[in-house]
C-alpha cells in the first residue's frame, strides 16, 4: 500500500525559504533535518544542492525551477490582508 505524505518543494536557500513559509505563511516546523524541513501543515522544503545529489547527474536529471506546473493551496479567512502582506514582501504573483 502506498501512502501520500507531502508535497516537496526544492529550494535554493533554506534559510530564506524557511523565513518565507514561517513568517509570511505562518507555517510551523514539524521536523528540521537541515537539508529537509517539514511543516505541520504537510508541506516540505528540500535544499536543491542536496536533492540534486540524491538524483545524480544534473545533466541527466536536471531540476527545473519555475515550471508553473503546480500549485500550493492555502486556506485563509482574510485573503485581502494576506495578499497585501505578501505584496509588501515582494512576492511574485
Amino acid at each position: 500500500m502506498l501512502k501520500f505524505v507531502s508535497p516537496l518543494i526544492v529550494v535554493e536557500d533554506m534559510a530564506r525559504s524557511r523565513q518565507f513559509y514561517e513568517q509570511l505563511f505562518e507555517q510551523k516546523v514539524k521536523f528540521d533535518f537541515g537539508v529537509d524541513v517539514a511543516f505541520e501543515g504537510g508541506l516540505t522544503i528540500h535544499l536543491k544542492s542536496h536533492f540534486q545529489s540524491l538524483l545524480g547527474d544534473a545533466t541527466r536529471y536536471p531540476i527545473t525551477l519555475k515550471t508553473h506546473n503546480s500549485e500550493l493551496y492555502f486556506d485563509a479567512t482574510d485573503i485581502e490582508s494576506i495578499y497585501q502582506r505578501l505584496q509588501a514582501a515582494g512576492v511574485e504573483f
